[in-house]
C-alpha cells in the first residue's frame, strides 16, 4: 500500500474543503486513488492535526478549513499580473482581521511583482499558509537570483554587500519602473524576513528592527522570500509607511538604517575608509539615516573620520545618526566630530 503524503495533502486540502466540504471524501478518494475508508482515515488525521474541522451528523458530516490552513500555486511568469492571483487563488481562504490582510495583500504583490519584473525567470511558487499564531508567505522563483542581478547591474560582486545595498532602500535594477521601496517596506511591516538566493541568505526579524543577520540559505535556484506576519498584530501597513518619512506624518520614503553588521565577522572589522564609502554608498537620496553599530566593539579612526566627518561635509542636508555604539564606538566617532 503506497504511503500518502501527508505534506502534500495540505497544500490544496483547505482550498477544497472550503469549495465543497459536504463531498471531500469523494474528492480525496478520486484525487489519491483511494477507497473511501483509507480517505475517511486520512480526514480524520487532518482533523486531528488541525486542517480539518468536522461538522454536522455521524452519517452526513460536513468539513471545513481548520486552524491551519495552506494554499499553494505555481504560475508562469510571462504575462503573469499580481493582483490577481492574490484576490483569485489565495484571500478567499483565509480569515485575517483587516490589517493583516492589507500587510499580507501588500507583501504578496511586491514578492510576486518582484519575481515578474526582476527574476528573469519563468516560473514563480507561492505557498500562503496560516497557523494559530502566524501568516506566513513563501514566494520562490527559478531566475538568476537578486544577488546575481544586482552584482550585473551595479556592479557589487559580493552578497552581503548587495545586501547591504538592498537593506537601504531605493535601490533597484529598473528604475525607470521602480521606486526600490518593495523589499525594504516588505521587510518592515512582517515580524519574519528571510531573502534567499545565489546560496546566499539573509532575515530580518522585527523583534530586533535595525539589524539583518546573515543565516543558512535554502537549496533553491532563484530567489525565495519568506514572511510571516503575526495574526493579532496591530501594525498597519500606514504605520509602516509613515514610519520612515521624517516627520513621521507622510509618505515620503526619507529615512533609513544600514545595519552594519551585515560587513563584520571574526576575521573583518570596520577599518578602512573604502568601507565607509561603501556604508555612505546612496545615503544622499535621504534626509536621516541611522548606522547601527549594534555587536561591533571597535572601529578604526579611517573608517570613522571618512563617515562622520568627510561624508557628512559634503552631504550636509543628511542627518546621520549613529546608534547602538559601543563604548569605544562612542569615543572614537566622537573624536573626528569633534575635529569637523
Amino acid at each position: 500500500m503506497a504511503r500518502i503524503d501527508l505534506n502534500a495533502i495540505t497544500q490544496w486540502i483547505t482550498v477544497a474543503a472550503q469549495r465543497d466540504g459536504a463531498n471531500l471524501p469523494a474528492l480525496v478518494m478520486d484525487r489519491l486513488g483511494i477507497g473511501r475508508r483509507r480517505a475517511l482515515a486520512l480526514l480524520a488525521r487532518l482533523v486531528a492535526a488541525q486542517w480539518l474541522l468536522r461538522e454536522g451528523p455521524t452519517r452526513q458530516p460536513r468539513w471545513r478549513p481548520g486552524t491551519l490552513k495552506q494554499v499553494v500555486h505555481r504560475y508562469a511568469i510571462d504575462g503573469l499580473q499580481e493582483d490577481l492571483p492574490w484576490q483569485r487563488d489565495f484571500a478567499p481562504f483565509f480569515d485575517l482581521q483587516p490589517n493583516v490582510a492589507r500587510l499580507a495583500q501588500h507583501a504578496f504583490s511586491e514578492l510576486l511583482n518582484n519575481a515578474i519584473d526582476h527574476s528573469g525567470g519563468t516560473l514563480v511558487t507561492v505557498s500562503v499558509r496560516q497557523t494559530a499564531l502566524h501568516l506566513q508567505m513563501l514566494v520562490s522563483d527559478d531566475g538568476c537570483g537578486v544577488f546575481e542581478r544586482i552584482q550585473r547591474d551595479f556592479q557589487i560582486d559580493d552578497p552581503t554587500l548587495a545586501m547591504l545595498e538592498l537593506s537601504k532602500g531605493k535601490l533597484s535594477t529598473q528604475p525607470d519602473r521602480h521606486s526600490g521601496h518593495g523589499l525594504f517596506f516588505t521587510s518592515r511591516l512582517a515580524d519574519m524576513f528571510d531573502l534567499h538566493a545565489n546560496r546566499h541568505a539573509f532575515q530580518f526579524r522585527g523583534w530586533d528592527r535595525r539589524r539583518w543577520h546573515a543565516s543558512r540559505p535554502m537549496a533553491h535556484e532563484g530567489t525565495s522570500a519568506y514572511v510571516a506576519i503575526a495574526l493579532d498584530t496591530e501594525r498597519t501597513l500606514d504605520a509602516v509607511l509613515r514610519a520612515h518619512s521624517h516627520d513621521g506624518a507622510g509618505y515620503a520614503f526619507e529615512t533609513t538604517q544600514v545595519a552594519l553588521g551585515l560587513m563584520t565577522g571574526p576575521a573583518t572589522g570596520l577599518e578602512s575608509r573604502a568601507q565607509a564609502k561603501r556604508v555612505a554608498s546612496r545615503l544622499q537620496r535621504f534626509r536621516r539615516a541611522e548606522v547601527d553599530f549594534s555587536g561591533i566593539a571597535d572601529i578604526g579612526h579611517g573608517f570613522a573620520d571618512e563617515l562622520f566627518r568627510v561624508f557628512p561635509r559634503a552631504h550636509p542636508a543628511l542627518e546621520l545618526v549613529p546608534v547602538g555604539m559601543a563604548p569605544r564606538v562612542a569615543a572614537m566617532i566622537a573624536s573626528v566630530q569633534a575635529a569637523a
